[in-house]
């Protein structure tokens, strides 16, 4: 028996799963495990949804996985024995592997500011953001600070202001909110964040958040009744404490298969994997999470007929922007994520990040069924491939 565990059923995990499931069906010899530490699903590209208090559909990863001849196991992972391929569950069952696909992502750096921990909220799961809509509906008034001017940090601004209009909003980062885009794109979400009236506050850093109020470098204090924390993520350590080769930020490195340089029986994908490409490692996005997934099943299912593994290739798209639910801006990239001239607003802008919000999860029922094919496209090297 084949015994392939995936761990973290994220947008990457659960491609993985279903893909390999697909392309596994006709096998007999193959057993799929999935572990996540809750049932319910993330849609990270809908977070910021989901804290300005929309409500949105509740969906469970067992749901997700009906039919695909997948186990679910509910638990946290404490640790991963990559020499004796074993992983533990919540410090007490274990499971052994054959090959292990890594998906655990990355979560809010909340060690890197002092009072982030204890003092702000964070979007790491759907439950964080339930917790910060709960919040912002009992708040009678006042002044939420958004720490990380990134492209999460504009939309979560956004959204709130939108939907909470008697909340004054402030977003505060060290740059200028779509510093990444073209001038044209950057200028249009300047102006849509001024007139959902959110108060920009850029070129700066955050040095310590208090319970009421938010310190910057050089002693202003920005007072808040709620802070949101987007600035900056880190990777859980149990890959290091595993033995596995790890880069600075302690992502897996792999080799262009998506195996661990170290362990090639661990596959490393997601925000969790150190993934080199001509032009440098790629950053962790849902855009390229799906994909690795899908080439990890690919590159299993080869292995498991004996065929080698292919290198992965990936060029980014496009970045994708919600400002609120009436507009949008989506910045077209070459595949190393520079801008391109391209880009879209207002009504085109929101039906195509729609279109890419709700693309996610009922991708996963199609890799199932359609494995060889696939459901999306992303870039090869410039071009676009299945």
């Amino acid at each position: 028996m084949n015994r392939i565990v995936i761990l973290g059923a994220g947008y990457a995990g659960l491609a993985a799963a279903t893909s390999l499931a697909g392309r596994t069906r006709r096998r007999s010899d193959v057993r799929i495990t999935v572990v996540n530490a809750d049932e319910r699903f993330t849609e990270r590209l809908r977070l910021h949804q989901t804290a300005s208090g929309q409500r949105l559909a509740d969906l469970r990863i067992p749901d997700l996985l009906a039919g695909a001849g997948v186990e679910f196991v509910r638990g946290w992972v404490t640790g991963v024995g990559a020499a004796a391929r074993r992983v533990r569950i919540d410090d007490e069952r274990v499971l052994e592997y054959d090959r292990l696909v890594y998906a655990l992502g990355a979560v809010a750096d909340t060690a890197a500011v002092p009072g982030v921990d204890e003092n702000a909220y964070t979007l790491d799961s759907a439950h964080d953001a339930d917790l910060l809509a709960r919040r912002l509906a009992g708040l009678g008034g006042g002044t939420v600070v958004v720490c990380g001017s990134g492209l999460t940090g504009v939309e979560c601004a956004a959204e709130i202001a939108e939907r909470h209009p008697g909340l004054d909003v402030v977003l505060v980062g060290r740059q200028e909110p779509g510093a990444t885009m073209t001038p044209g794109a950057r200028a249009h979400l300047r102006r849509a964040l001024a007139r959902l009236g959110v108060r920009v506050v850029s070129g700066v850093e955050v040095v310590k958040v208090l319970p009421e109020s938010v310190e910057l470098a050089g002693g202003d204090i920005v007072p808040a009744d709620v802070v949101l924390w987007t600035s900056g993520v880190r990777v859980p350590p149990l890959a290091a404490a595993a033995g596995l080769a790890v880069d600075e930020r302690g992502r897996i490195v792999t080799d262009p298969t998506l195996r661990s340089v170290s362990h090639p029986q661990v596959y490393a994908i997601g925000d969790a994997a150190a993934v080199r490409q001509r032009y440098g490692v790629m950053h962790g996005t849902c855009q390229s999470g799906m994909p690795t997934g899908v080439h990890a099943a690919l590159s299993i299912a080869r292995e498991l007929d004996g065929r080698q593994p292919r290198p992965f290739r990936f060029g980014y798209l496009h970045a994708p922007v919600s400002l609120g639910r009436r507009d949008a801006v989506i910045q077209f990239t070459h595949p190393d994520d520079s801008p391109k001239r391209l880009y879209l607003t207002g009504r085109a802008a929101v039906w195509y990040k729609e279109t890419v919000s709700s693309s996610g999860w009922p991708s996963f029922r199609r890799l199932q069924r359609y494995p060889a094919v696939g459901s999306f496209a992303w870039r090869r090297g410039g071009r676009y491939t299945r």
